[in-house]
């Protein structure tokens, strides 16, 4: 805290690049140190409001010559064109518009909102460390647990508004993906991401998510992996493939693409349950296939919580894809009832595989914010079929099947791809087990 308002004003305009302390430092940061850095980025890119004098008494300088247009105020950086000044002179000036000028400029320079999300990213990223310091006394150690908690909040205000400034207009996305099929051609894809609503969360899915990126360069470099590696069936029955929360529809159009050039072709479902998601749906599906009647893929809606199994719902699919679609606590138990009815048991009139169908899930590992953490209620809901106890359940004589993690992966993020707060995603293979 500081102690005059005059104080506080001035320490707020300091450049976060030039005053937040190094991180390769951190082990020798106190509490107080660390708490101070984050009351300077509060003030400066949250400020509350406050009862302060009508008049601040500011220190200022003064040059032998202008170096910037007074109509341009100086952001903070250091520039070429300046001199070094044999005498400055303090003197005390009634804080003017020109300084809300200095302060609202340094604000929105996208370098130092850059420097201080990642700043912010890496201090959160090696905080357990520093919290958890043997030799300091338990007081000191719970102050330290607050600042890492005011720095998560921070953090996730930051991605808020970044989020909101980006959603503002409707952007088309190109994404290629190379692809071991088709003798080493590119997968290309282009996709309309538009504006999201700030009243309803349901409409996520206008957005393309860093997550779908990833699954989509995984199932390219190699479909066989993903029981893509024929359109058809044993029968030569087309495989049904199914995209839970599809969104933009990038998994949906990706499997489609790499048969685009066979003579049978899978069914490909994408659902979702947005009105104005399935319309972007329709559109992206159209734009990507403007010579295909009918399109390759058919849009459906999909209420997870309450869904209406009739056709096409009301046959089992070979493959269920979702990336990203674990957003709320009900989420996975939800998906989990979907995918009993939905995914292809073993040893059914309809089994074309022995272990029945697979269902493919992909999940932002998120380091703050209200998605933090999400990831547990997928391996709350889905047991590990690896498990002591799921191990003696295979080795009984079971005739019923329950739905178990096969498999489970951590991915790193894609340069350049994915919010500030994603460390990297889990990719989850799930299928049947007996029990």
């Amino acid at each position: 805290m500081y102690s005059t308002p005059k104080q506080l004003f001035s320490t707020s305009v300091c450049a976060p690049s030039a005053s937040l302390p190094s991180l390769s430092k951190l082990h020798l940061l106190s509490s107080s140190q660390l708490c101070e850095s984050l009351s300077n980025m509060r003030q400066l890119y949250a400020p509350q409001p406050s009862a302060l004098p009508s008049k601040l008494f500011l220190p200022t300088r003064k040059h032998r010559q202008l170096i910037h247009d007074a109509s341009v105020p100086d952001s903070g950086y250091a520039s070429a064109e300046e001199e070094e000044c044999e005498c400055e002179e303090e003197q005390e000036h009634v804080a003017s518009s020109g300084d809300d000028d200095r302060l609202d400029i340094l604000r929105a320079d996208p370098l130092e909102r850059a420097f201080v999300i990642k700043w912010l990213t890496s201090f959160i990223a090696r905080s357990d460390a520093w919290v958890s310091t043997d030799d300091i006394e338990e007081k000191e150690a719970d102050r330290r647990t607050d600042a890492v908690e005011t720095a998560t909040k921070l953090l996730s205000a930051f991605l808020s508004n970044d989020q909101e400034e980006e959603e503002d207009c409707s952007i088309t996305r190109s994404f290629k993906f190379a692809t071991q099929t088709q003798g080493g051609t590119v997968v290309g894809v282009e996709l309309n991401d538009a504006p999201l609503s700030n009243e309803d969360h349901t409409c996520v899915g206008l957005q393309s998510w860093a997550s779908s990126v990833v699954l989509s360069e995984r199932i390219c470099a190699d479909p066989a992996r993903f029981s893509l590696s024929s359109p058809t069936r044993a029968d030569r029955s087309p495989l049904r493939i199914l995209e839970l929360g599809a969104g933009t529809g990038l998994l949906s159009i990706v499997v489609a693409r790499l048969f685009s050039s066979t003579s049978v072709s899978p069914s490909i479902f994408a659902t979702d349950y947005h009105p104005d998601v399935l319309l972007n749906l329709h559109a992206n599906i159209f734009n990507n296939f403007p010579s295909f009647v009918p399109a390759p893929i058919s849009v459906h809606r999909l209420d997870w919580e309450c869904p209406d199994y009739v056709a096409p719902m009301d046959q089992p699919f070979d493959l269920i894809l979702g990336a990203d679609v674990i957003y709320h606590p009900d989420h996975a138990r939800w998906i989990k009832s979907c995918v009993e009815r939905l995914l292809l048991r073993p040893n059914t009139p309809n089994d074309s595989l022995s272990a029945g169908g697979v269902f493919w899930l992909v999940i932002a590992l998120r380091i703050g914010g209200r998605h933090e953490g999400m990831f547990h209620t997928v391996e709350d809901i889905f047991p590990d079929a690896h498990s002591s106890l799921m191990r003696t359940q295979l080795g009984s004589n079971h005739a019923d099947w329950q739905l178990a993690v096969l498999e489970k992966v951590e991915l790193g993020k894609l340069k350049g791809l994915g919010r500030a707060d994603e460390r990297g995603y889990l990719l989850f293979k799930i299928g049947w087990v007996p029990c």
